[in-house]
This record gives structure tokens, C-alpha cells and sequence, in this order.
């Protein structure tokens, strides 16, 4: 007869090694707000560490949630996101020029955020109601076409080329894993080639246009539009392999790097603690995406795989091309450094993202042991 448990079942049986790894990438990041900011907690690290902690404590409490939940609402709360949109659209509140917030008195929401995360959810519920044997077929693959395109269109008017890019990414990893046959993605990503120089110029705002103008040849306007990038790459560059230490980056510091405290938070990270601090931050999100790969792998049913499939690769989304971004790989299209870009949206997103592939982990543990 074994003794009564020091720990409670439901705690020991987290994820720890995740919760853990997460920790220390949320915390590395306040330092990094906390240097940006010349040695303060305010504005930035005090609010971001606030954040970051409730949202942490909500992402466990969702681990404990049934997965069946989760399956019952994928579809319904997609839907609801898709009304938020137009509603968006229709009443949202402006800031900074794009309309992307709803403000229903107490609360300011961004649904376009959300959406990442449900349509994921409404792919996997759809693929998982849908024969696998019809998958390959063009009634298995117009709807979720579908679903991508409504909300991806409606966040592009707002405008948000990078949340909408997103989105196009989480639906169409799921589509791929669900079985939808390779050629057809390869067809799309000819068609888009051949369409793109007709976005540049028809579809995508002035300053969207020039960005992708300025990755293009990044030289053109190095003080002007090309401004963000060149001060990136000098920052990452000046931070050599150990960095030039705490509190002591000299682009971020004098101003000479914008948004280094959202956007470009790697240049700021990477110019005091270099290299090292680099490949410490990339390999610690390495670890969790491996680890959610992982439970998809494990998942017992074609909705708990495709929906951990799924959010893994929109974290790994999310980093790879902020990463692109700052160091000019990519155009610059606002996708911020999970867990270290200071702002809630993105944060919310992926502790939300950690939550569900939580309780998928939990599912996974139980099934095992039955």
C-alpha cells in the first residue's frame, strides 16, 4: 500500500520539462525588455512579466480541460471568429493606422489573433468528420479552402499581412498532414509565384509594397523604408559571439534600432548577449516544438494529431520568421518573437497554443496507461 502523494496527481503529472523551458524563455525575455528600456521594469518588462505569468497560470488550467471540448467547439468558435472579423471591419476600433480591435468596453480584442488558433481547430474537426478516403477528393478540400480564405481576406483589409500569412500557413499544414495530395500545393505555390508581382502592385498597401521592395534589394533606401533592416543586421552583427553584455547594446540603447522592443527584440537580444544568447533563445523554441511534435506523434485519434501538427507549426511559424525578418531573410511583416516581443497578442496566442497541445499530452498519458 503506497503512501499518500506529497504532490498532487494532476501537478506531477505535467509537462515540466516544457513548463519549464517556456519559463525560461518568458524570463529571458523580460531581462531583454529590461535592458531595452535602459534598466527599467517600466514600460515594458513589468507589464510583459504581468502578462506572461496570468497567461502561463491560464494555459495550465486549459491543460486540464477534455480534449473533447476543444472538438465540440473548433468549428462553432471559428465561425464566431469569422463574425468578429466583419465586425472588425464594420465597427473596430483604429490604432496606428490598421483596424484590426474590437472594443467591447472592458476589453480590447484583436480576434484576428484567435483565428490562428481555430483554424487550426476547424481544419483537424473538419478533416476529422470528413471519410480519410475523401480527403483527396475535391469535396475534402475546397471547404477548408474555403476556411482559410475568408478569414485571410478579411484580415488582409484590416491590413495585416503578416496575421493573415499566418493563418494561410496554420490551415494549409493541416490540410497537408490530413492527406490533401502534394501536387496540389505544389500547383498553388506556382500559381502563387506567377500572381505575386501582380499583388506587389495591385492588392498590397504602399508600405507593404515598399517592404517587399526593400527585401528585395535592401540598398535602395537604407535611411528610409530599408531603415528597420540595416540597423537590425548592424546589431546582430556588433553583438560577435558573447555579445557586448548586459545593458550594453548601443544600438537599442541610442535609438538607433526602432521597434526594438516588439518586432526586432532578437537584434536587441543578439547585440549584448550574441551569438550564444542566440542560439540558447532558438534552440530552447527547438526544444518545445520538438516536444509538440512529439504528441502529435503519440495522439490517439485524427483530430488530437492534426490539432498538435498544427499549433507546433504555428509556434514554429511564428519564431522562423521573425528570425527571417531581423536578419533580412524575409520582409518585414510584423510578426512578432514569441514570449519575448513585448505585446500580449502573440503571447496570449501561443501559451494558448502550449495549453491545448497540454491537454493533448495529458490525453495521450491517459489512453496509455488504459
Amino acid at each position: 500500500m503506497s503512501g499518500p502523494r506529497i504532490i498532487p496527481e494532476p501537478i506531477a503529472q505535467l509537462p515540466w520539462r516544457v513548463i519549464l523551458l517556456v519559463l525560461a524563455i518568458g524570463c529571458f525575455g523580460l531581462v531583454v525588455l529590461y535592458s531595452a528600456a535602459g534598466g527599467a521594469l517600466t514600460p515594458w518588462a513589468k507589464p510583459q512579466g504581468v502578462r506572461f505569468f496570468v497567461l502561463l497560470g491560464g494555459s495550465l488550467l486549459l491543460s486540464r480541460l477534455p480534449l473533447d471540448l476543444w472538438r465540440r467547439i473548433a468549428i462553432p468558435g471559428y465561425a464566431v471568429l469569422v463574425v468578429a472579423l466583419v465586425l472588425v471591419e464594420l465597427l473596430g476600433a483604429v490604432r496606428g493606422g490598421s483596424q484590426r480591435w474590437l472594443d467591447v468596453g472592458f476589453i480590447r480584442l484583436q480576434p484576428s489573433e484567435l483565428m490562428k488558433l481555430f483554424m487550426v481547430l476547424g481544419a483537424a474537426r473538419f478533416y476529422e468528420l470528413m471519410p480519410p478516403a475523401e480527403t483527396r477528393r475535391f469535396s475534402g478540400i475546397w471547404p477548408v479552402a474555403a476556411m482559410i480564405a475568408v478569414p485571410a481576406a478579411l484580415v488582409m483589409k484590416q491590413p495585416d499581412l503578416g496575421t493573415a500569412l499566418m493563418i494561410c500557413a496554420g490551415g494549409a499544414t493541416v490540410m497537408f498532414l490530413a492527406g490533401v495530395p502534394l501536387r496540389l500545393f505544389i500547383g498553388g505555390a506556382m500559381g502563387l509565384a506567377v500572381l505575386a508581382p501582380l499583388a506587389v502592385n495591385f492588392v498590397l498597401h504602399d508600405y507593404q509594397r515598399n517592404r517587399v521592395l526593400i527585401f528585395l534589394d535592401p540598398e535602395s533606401d537604407p535611411l528610409g523604408t530599408g531603415y528597420h533592416i540595416s540597423q537590425s543586421k548592424i546589431a546582430i552583427g556588433s553583438g560577435g559571439i558573447w555579445g557586448k553584455g548586459f545593458l550594453n547594446g548601443t544600438q537599442s540603447h541610442l535609438d538607433y534600432l526602432p521597434e526594438g522592443h516588439t518586432d526586432f527584440v532578437f537584434a536587441t537580444m543578439a547585440e549584448e548577449w550574441g551569438l550564444v544568447g542566440g542560439c540558447f533563445l532558438i534552440l530552447a523554441f527547438l526544444l518545445v516544438i520538438r516536444w509538440g511534435l512529439n504528441v502529435a506523434h503519440a495522439a490517439q485519434n485524427r483530430f488530437a494529431r492534426l490539432t498538435a501538427a498544427g499549433l507546433s507549426t504555428t509556434i514554429f511559424i511564428y519564431v522562423m520568421v521573425n528570425l527571417m525578418m531581423v536578419m533580412g531573410l524575409a520582409p518585414v511583416v510584423g510578426i512578432p518573437l514569441p514570449l519575448v516581443s513585448y505585446g500580449g497578442s502573440s503571447q496570449m496566442t501561443v501559451l494558448l497554443c502550449l495549453g491545448i497541445l497540454m491537454a493533448i499530452d495529458r490525453e495521450n498519458r491517459r489512453s496509455t496507461r488504459w
